[in-house]
């Protein structure tokens, strides 16, 4: 198997075990770029448990994440395997209350006091 291969599996294996997954620059408590802070952020602010990658710790992960998606940058949200988006799109769907619905519908607890509207 490939080296790619191997992350690409490695990938889907993350993604599979969590509900809810964050690749990111840095981590959940020292972001190292605006746009994983700010998803951080509404997580944070909700009170979502989530698994935080950083893909500044292996390049692999960092290029192999946006083939996995067919997505060119990070932050990339997952929840329950689904690929949620970036920053602008989760920063949308969190000021719509979008973010918590969707919560709601996959079975994701959080915060419901911090819910905006």
């Amino acid at each position: 198997m490939s080296p790619q291969q191997d992350v690409q599996d490695w990938i889907h294996k993350t993604i599979a075990q969590h509900d809810v997954v964050l690749f990111m620059k840095g981590t959940s408590q020292m972001p190292q770029c605006g746009f994983s802070s700010q998803v951080a952020q509404i997580l944070g602010h909700l009170g979502v448990s989530y698994k935080d990658i950083n893909v500044l710790d292996d390049m692999s992960i960092r290029e192999g994440i946006k083939v996995f998606t067919n997505w060119p940058t990070t932050p990339q949200l997952y929840i329950k395997g689904e690929f949620v988006g970036g920053c602008d799109i989760v920063g949308e769907m969190y000021q719509a209350g979008e973010l918590t619905q969707l919560f709601d519908e996959k079975g994701i607890g959080y915060d419901k006091s911090k819910m905006t509207a």
